[in-house]
């Protein structure tokens, strides 16, 4: 007996038939409600191309290569913005906009935090004096919102002498206090050390 061989050209019924019963595989049921949208989506983009005249083989194959690039294109944005969601969730601000302390007022409470051991205490409030300390002189404005990247970067435009300790106060910060690195007592003296610099350095440089 010659065996049964497969329609190169299925009607439209026998197409919209095939699509269901391979998207009906357990592998592809993982999110119902999405489903169920993309085979009503599937159904009806089938039907229109049958209404166009195009051949069931030939409007199978249009959806099916529609839905590859659309998949393919939701995936490549997906990354970029996830990348960017995360980037931004550990970028926080340095100073809350509620916080009206001064840096010596800053200070105090790293001093007090360091003499009871908390070290990661110690390092953000320090790292705070010192982005307060900058704004009271005028070589940063105001900005409730900064993060430590963005007032290290813009300090180290007017304090060129300090911008590398700046930049490793600022990664610092944001490892102790968004990254939840534990803090020790040589990043307390860094921190220390970020405020020396800041202190003793003298304004020059693009204005920030």
């Amino acid at each position: 007996m010659r065996p049964l061989e497969v329609p190169v050209r299925p009607d439209a019924p026998t197409a919209r038939r095939w699509v269901l019963e391979e998207l009906a595989d357990p592998a592809y049921s993982r999110e119902e409600s999405l489903l169920d949208r993309f085979l009503a989506w599937v159904a009806e983009q089938l039907e229109g191309l049958q209404g166009v005249g195009l051949p069931p083989a030939g409007a199978l194959a249009v959806v099916v290569g529609v839905a590859v690039v659309v998949v393919l294109l939701a995936l490549w944005i997906a990354g970029p913005v996830r990348g960017g969601l995360t980037t931004r969730r550990r970028a926080r601000a340095v100073l809350a906009a509620d916080d009206r302390r001064s840096a010596d007022d800053l200070r105090a409470a790293a001093d007090a935090a360091a003499a009871a051991g908390d070290w990661p205490t110690a390092v953000a409030e320090r790292f705070r004096a010192v982005v307060r300390s900058l704004e009271e002189r005028g070589v940063l404005d105001e900005r409730p919102g900064r993060t430590a990247h963005e007032a290290a970067g813009l300090a180290a435009r007017r304090l060129p002498g300090a911008a590398d300790v700046l930049a490793r106060g600022g990664d610092r910060f944001d490892d102790v206090v968004y990254g939840h690195r534990s803090a020790t007592p040589d990043d307390d003296r860094l921190m220390r050390d970020l405020d020396d610099a800041v202190r003793a350095a003298r304004a020059g440089g693009a204005a920030a």
